[in-house]
């Protein structure tokens, strides 16, 4: 039983040692201006629903869940009308 305790905190270690190394590595590349900010700011956006949608419910597991329906509508409607201009040459 100790071996699962040990395990699971070590994998969850290597989790965050990897975050901070891609946070690390993102910053680096923002600044030396190998990536381009709207780049990054896409990426913040599934943290700032979640973000939002704590601060609305105050509960870790439903802002997750808004978030992630948030996120799927979203990807949906942006499919749509990126199908719809293909369609139209708009």
């Amino acid at each position: 039983m100790m071996i699962v305790t040990i395990a699971i905190g070590l994998g969850l270690g290597l989790i965050g040692l990897g975050i901070i190394g891609m946070l690390i590595s993102g910053i680096q590349s923002l600044i030396k201006g190998k990536q381009d900010v709207k780049k990054i700011v896409t990426m913040l956006v599934p943290f700032a629903v979640f973000a939002v949608a704590y601060g609305v419910f105050g509960d870790v597991t439903q802002a997750g869940v808004a978030t992630m329906i948030f996120m799927i509508a979203a990807m949906i409607l942006l499919v749509f009308l990126t199908g719809l201009r293909g369609t139209f040459n708009l």
